[in-house]
């Protein structure tokens, strides 16, 4: 079954990171990811950019609406996000557990619709 950890955290705490900073936590969650692959489990993974870049389809009143950034103000916001393959939801806790982005915020897990 494959699950989804989208990976919540707050761009402030990284505002003031250096680039031995960044380089440490490329470490850390290259370890994780190699954990993942080792384990089989690894499907996908990517860092998205911050949220000043995204923007926001919707529809009101028959009308597209396209709104620049994220659509709720938050102060928590999607910073990426595995996807893995494993047995059941147990697993997929498991292996959020062990995510780094938990160590600092949150990590959702969701079920894929398609198995």
């Amino acid at each position: 079954m494959r699950y989804t950890f989208l990976l919540y955290s707050n761009p402030a705490d990284f505002a003031d990171m250096t680039e031995e900073d960044w380089a440490k936590e490329k470490e850390v969650y290259g370890a994780y990811i190699g954990a993942l692959q080792e384990a089989g489990v690894f499907v996908d993974t990517d860092w998205l950019q911050p949220t000043q870049t995204a923007t926001t389809v919707s529809f009101a009143e028959g009308k597209q609406l396209i709104q620049d950034g994220p659509f709720a103000e938050t102060k928590e916001t999607l910073g990426g996000f595995f996807v893995v393959d494993v047995p059941d939801l147990d697993a997929a806790l498991s292996w959020a557990g062990k995510c780094p982005a938990a160590q600092y915020g949150k990590v959702e897990v969701r079920a894929s619709a398609m198995g």
